[in-house]
């Protein structure tokens, strides 16, 4: 006997129960749909300052903290570049070498003061934001002779002022570079493909395959719902 012939008392009964489960089914498959079609974009990068550290020499490290907090030590060099960047572990470099010689040798050194070495890269072309160009001299490098407590904020400071910071203490700018934005999200692509080209005008909900879809999906829980009541 196959199943189709087979009746029991307990599978001609409609229960609340299963009437709920197919109701849920068709909500949650249509939440899923729209979940897809909502999904947010997620960016590519950021465009900001990031903070650089040489120690007596050694090659350019990313800071463990911002300048506003760490203090170079008499000889040490610090370095800020500018560019469009993923993850600390992919962040650019400055192009300049972290040469203390070369930068601070021609400062004589003085008691009850240090002297930090400067070099500012202000990237290139293809990491300035929209309707910006970066300053025409890439690479700033200067010395800044300093108290001995002094940070690499001051240290910046001595050597390529103006400075911009926003309001949560983040370099924004250095020499009036950029002019504005900080630490913005660029090239944002989608997580989900879109299931139909976007028309101008109608805005970033749902596109209408997913609705349709959506609204298919319910009409199946509604016919299956149905049914369970009529073999009642």
């Amino acid at each position: 006997m196959t199943p189709a012939a087979v009746r029991t008392p307990t599978a001609r009964i409609p229960t609340a129960r299963t009437t709920a489960r197919v109701a849920g089914a068709a909500a949650g498959a249509l939440l899923t749909l729209a979940g897809v079609a909502a999904a947010p974009a997620h960016a590519a990068g950021y465009r900001y300052w990031s903070y650089w550290e040489s120690d007596g020499g050694k090659p350019w490290a990313y800071a463990t903290q911002g300048p506003a907090t760490a203090r170079p030590a008499d000889g040490d060099a610090v370095g800020f570049r500018f560019a469009v960047s993923q993850e600390a572990d992919d962040t650019a470099r400055p192009t300049a070498a972290p040469d203390f010689a070369r930068i601070c040798g021609n400062v004589a050194a003085k008691d009850g003061a240090k002297r930090v070495a400067v070099v500012v890269d202000f990237g290139g072309p293809a990491d300035a934001p929209p309707g910006e160009t970066p300053p025409p001299r890439r690479i700033t490098t200067g010395c800044a002779q300093l108290r001995p407590d002094a940070t690499g904020a001051e240290a910046l400071a001595a050597v390529a002022k103006p400075l911009r910071y926003d309001s949560g203490a983040m370099l924004c700018g250095i020499a009036g570079y950029p002019a504005r934005g900080c630490g913005e999200e660029v090239g944002e692509e989608p997580t989900a493909a879109p299931t139909s080209a976007k028309k101008p005008g109608n805005g970033g909900g749902p596109s209408v395959g997913v609705l349709v879809g959506g609204a298919a999906v319910l009409a199946l829980g509604g016919a299956a719902i149905w049914k369970a009541r009529r073999r009642g």
